[in-house]
């Protein structure tokens, strides 16, 4: 599997968490498994995106391209 898929799909999931928290009434502690995944969930997103980042920075860099900043 490759990695934007697994960003896309934990993107997916975390979307049908907040979704979930925002529309039913949840117990305490469904509630709290739920925000537990979803904050896991979103430091997923944020180190791949932050992996993306610094591919890119690095491909500009390695061709000369300032433009682009």
């Amino acid at each position: 599997m490759s990695k934007s898929v697994d960003f896309e799909g934990s993107l997916k999931e975390l979307e049908e968490i907040v979704a979930k928290m925002e529309g039913q009434e949840l117990s305490l502690e469904a509630a709290l498994a739920q925000f537990e995944k979803g904050i896991s969930l979103a430091k997923q997103c944020q180190i791949t995106l932050q992996n993306a980042k610094q591919r890119v920075e690095k491909l500009i860099e390695e061709n000369g391209d300032n433009s682009a900043q």
